[in-house]
């Protein structure tokens, strides 16, 4: 078995072009050796399709789907909506969204041809995005929510719940889908986007021509929104802005959550 990391078929990406499966085959192919599996990627006419690559592909669809206590997101991109709303397309992210829940992440691999054999048929960058799947931990539950578009997913979130039920959890993830919460609580933000944040509000606030003396407190007020928008357990439920995501919550726990969304 070739020795390599995500982090070099990331690298082969870059230098080539060339899409994660393609990027990954080559270094299986090539014992983990990234000079030889550049090299393969040329000699083996996939440069065709990498030549796409400069195209973006900010279109595409995620599908996402929870079975007993696995739940699954698969993303797949592409070029335009028109190929992104086909059957074939949809088809695709459907047959990668069992393997990955039925076998694990790694189970994209098994697509790697259809993958290829898509990309050559429709002439597009097309590519897999993000590949998430959770495992239910003892006693928790597990909810997948897919926002629509045009007939196809764009929006989709993953939540895992602990001492709760799957109402809660599904409205949750519904509000997640919404409002895009990037951490759970504020102590979850890291130090340096809260320092940086601090000092865009203190620029713009001074540039507004308020007091000196007043910034301190007028920016105090003004992060607390910044909170409110970066952690979902400082948040109002969509459905109630009466109601608090925490209470709303009451003795459950959000464990974890994830949200992908085609163009983001």
């Amino acid at each position: 078995m070739a020795d390599f990391t995500a982090k070099d078929v990331q690298a082969l990406r870059q230098s080539t072009g060339a899409g994660m499966m393609d990027a990954k085959k080559a270094l299986v192919e090539n014992d983990g050796d990234p000079a030889a599996a550049a090299q393969w990627l040329r000699e083996k006419g996939i440069a065709k399709s990498a030549s796409r690559s400069d195209r973006e592909n900010s279109e595409g669809i995620v599908v996402a789907r929870v079975e007993g206590d696995i739940a699954a997101i698969v993303e797949l991109k592409c070029e335009t909506d028109f190929v992104a709303k086909s059957d074939q397309f949809g088809e695709l992210a459907e047959k990668i969204l069992s393997s990955v829940v039925a076998h694990g992440e790694d189970a994209v691999s098994e697509s790697a041809t259809d993958l290829e054999n898509m990309k050559i048929t429709l002439k597009e960058n097309i590519d897999l995005g993000q590949v998430i799947r959770y495992e239910a931990s003892p006693g928790s539950v597990l909810d997948a929510y897919v926002h629509q578009q045009n007939g196809r997913g764009v929006n989709a979130v993953l939540i895992e719940l602990s001492n709760g039920d799957s109402d809660t959890a599904h409205d949750v993830a519904l509000h997640i889908a919404s409002s895009r919460p990037k951490y759970l609580t504020r102590d979850d933000v890291p130090a340096e986007v809260v320092a940086a944040e601090r000092a865009t509000l203190e620029n713009i606030t001074r540039n507004e021509g308020k007091p000196e003396q007043a910034i301190p407190k007028i920016v105090d007020g003004r992060m607390e929104g910044f909170f409110r928008d970066a952690a979902l357990l400082e948040q109002k439920f969509v459905k109630d802005e009466k109601v608090a995501i925490s209470e709303l919550l009451a003795d459950s726990m959000v464990s974890r959550f994830v949200q992908v969304e085609i163009g983001s």
